[in-house]
């Protein structure tokens, strides 16, 4: 029967990825020690399990930079929806007409919906006609990404903004976010220390009694 204690032994990785093998959990403290770095298990399930020797705070403080660049660079594409009456009166249609426009230089797409009532299903052309219509008003803003088709009861048209549209608004998203990231980040830095005041000067008359 063996009595001798088997010492944990971990696989340990340099700083720079080079690969150093196989050590006790002890050496690997001990070298961490020495290069006042810390030893962080990447691979805990891996037999031995990995550990690397790194610099653990500025490891986190390069991952939160690379999230919040990565949050930047983010393009949310949002759809917004609009419905119209086949019997829409003029200023119902420019009111409606308004919306899009306003959604379209906000950099959304916008879902167009023709409502049909009754008999006006057997005269889909006018639906088709109309949303034809506005998407000729606003060819100025986007452009048709899929074409008017029946659904159901209800008649339905997409309109994206235009590449260059969709890219300054993308511009000026980020640089608000870039923004309030500065903000923040000016918020989180330290304090710099305040020199001590310095002591009053002495009076001639108590220096000479001194």
């Amino acid at each position: 029967m063996n009595d001798r204690i088997r010492v944990p032994e971990v696989r340990l990785v340099g700083p720079e990825g080079e690969q150093v093998g196989i050590v006790s959990i002890g050496e690997a403290l001990r070298l961490a020690q020495d290069s006042e770095l810390d030893l962080v298990e990447v691979a805990p399930m891996a037999r031995p399990p990995v550990v690397k020797l790194m610099d653990y705070g500025k490891f986190k403080y390069e991952a939160a930079q690379k999230e919040r660049e990565a949050r930047r660079n983010q393009t949310q594409t949002v759809i917004k929806e609009m419905r119209l009456r086949l019997k829409i009166d003029p200023h119902d249609y420019e009111t409606k007409k308004g919306h899009v426009v306003r959604f379209l230089k906000g950099g959304d797409k916008v879902k167009i919906t023709v409502m049909f009532r009754g008999r006006e299903q057997s005269r889909p052309e006018m639906g088709y006609r109309l949303l034809q219509r506005l998407a000729g008003d606003v060819s100025d803003l986007g452009v048709v990404e899929s074409n008017p088709k029946q659904d159901g009861r209800n008649m339905v048209m997409v309109i994206a903004p235009h590449r260059n549209q969709a890219a300054q608004q993308a511009k000026t998203v980020e640089a608000k976010k870039a923004k309030a990231d500065e903000t923040a980040e000016v918020q989180e830095r330290p304090l710099a220390p305040q020199a001590p005041p310095k002591p009053a000067p002495r009076d001639p008359v108590e220096a000479d009694q001194a």
